[in-house]
C-alpha cells in the first residue's frame, strides 16, 4: 500500500514556491518556477508511486513544441504519467511562447535553463537525484532542451548560477538543431549571430550529455538530425538515432508511434542506469 505522503515544502522558497503538499503518485502538482516581465512560469510535477522524498530518484523535465510560438504542457502528459509510473519523477514545464508572451526563441531557451535549475535547486523536496536529471521536449521543445545541454550563456541575470542548468542526459523528439536557415533565424529578427548561440549542433562537444535523438524518416528537420549525429562521430559523442519509418513531423504523439518512441526512450533510460529492467508492456 502506497504510503501517505509527507508535505514536500514548509515554507516560501525562491521563485515563488509557496508552501504545499506533494503531488499524490501519478497526479500532478504545478508550481511556479520563475518570474518574468510577462508572467509567471509554471511546471507540472508527476511523482512515481511509493515516492519518498529520501529515495534521489532520477527526474526529466519536458518542454512542449510548437515552433516557439504557442503549445502546453499538455503534449507530454501521457510520457510523464509512464516514466512516473517507471520510477521517475517526471517534469512538465511551461514557458514563454511568442502568441502569449511575444518573445523570441532565446527567451525560450532562458526558460527552459530556468526550469532545469529549479529542479536541480529543489532537488531534495522532490526526491530528485541532481545529477541524474534528464532534459527533454518535442520540435521547438527539443531545441530548448538541447540548448540546455549544450549552448553556454543564456542564463537569467536573477538566478544561482552555481546551481547547473544543464541536463545531465538528452530525449529529443524531432528537434530543431540549427537555425541556419532563412525561415529560423527571421524568428530573432534575421540576427544570425543569435541563432548560433542556441544550435546545439554547433556547439555539441564530446562531453555532452548523452543524447537519444528521435525522427520520422518523412520530416524535413531530419537532416538536421543526421547532421548532428555525423558531428556526434566526430567527437565520439555519446548520440543515439530513433527512426520511424514513413512519417512526418510530430508522429510521436500519436500512436502507434506514442508507445513505439516511449519504448525506445525506456531502453535508453535503462542503458544509462535512471531505469530498471525490465519495462512493462506500453
Amino acid at each position: 500500500m502506497t504510503k501517505p505522503l509527507l508535505p514536500m515544502l514548509i515554507a516560501v522558497v525562491a521563485f515563488g514556491m509557496t508552501a504545499a503538499s506533494a503531488a499524490e503518485p501519478g497526479r500532478a502538482k504545478s508550481f511556479v518556477y520563475k518570474s518574468t516581465p510577462q508572467g509567471e512560469l509554471s511546471l507540472k510535477v508527476y511523482l512515481p508511486p511509493e515516492w519518498n522524498r529520501d529515495q534521489q530518484r532520477p527526474a526529466i523535465v519536458f518542454f512542449f513544441g510548437g515552433g516557439f510560438k504557442k503549445g502546453t504542457v499538455q503534449q507530454f502528459e501521457p510520457h510523464s504519467e509512464y516514466l512516473a509510473r517507471r520510477g521517475m519523477v517526471a517534469v512538465c514545464a511551461d514557458y514563454r511562447v511568442k502568441s502569449r508572451h511575444h518573445v523570441a526563441p532565446d527567451a525560450c531557451v532562458e526558460d527552459a535553463k530556468s526550469a532545469i535549475r529549479w529542479v536541480r535547486r529543489h532537488a531534495g523536496e522532490l526526491g530528485v537525484d541532481p545529477e541524474r536529471i534528464v532534459g527533454s521536449g518535442g520540435s521547438a521543445g527539443g531545441n530548448l532542451a538541447a540548448c540546455a545541454g549544450m549552448c553556454p550563456g543564456l542564463d537569467a541575470d536573477n538566478e544561482d548560477h552555481s546551481v547547473s542548468s544543464r541536463p545531465n542526459a538528452l530525449v529529443l523528439f524531432n528537434p530543431l538543431l540549427r537555425f541556419d536557415e532563412r525561415r529560423t533565424v527571421e524568428r530573432l529578427e534575421g540576427d544570425a549571430e543569435r541563432g548560433r548561440a542556441i544550435s546545439p549542433t554547433q556547439h555539441l562537444r564530446a562531453d555532452s550529455p548523452p543524447t537519444l535523438i528521435l525522427f520520422g524518416t518523412g520530416d524535413k528537420l531530419l537532416r538536421q538530425g543526421k547532421d548532428f549525429m555525423d558531428r556526434s562521430s566526430e567527437l565520439a559523442h555519446r548520440a543515439e538515432l530513433f527512426l520511424a519509418d514513413g512519417v512526418g513531423h510530430g508522429f510521436f504523439n500519436r500512436s502507434p508511434w506514442r508507445e513505439r518512441t516511449l519504448a525506445r526512450v525506456d531502453e535508453f533510460l535503462v542503458s544509462l542506469g535512471y531505469l530498471d529492467e525490465p519495462s512493462p508492456a506500453l
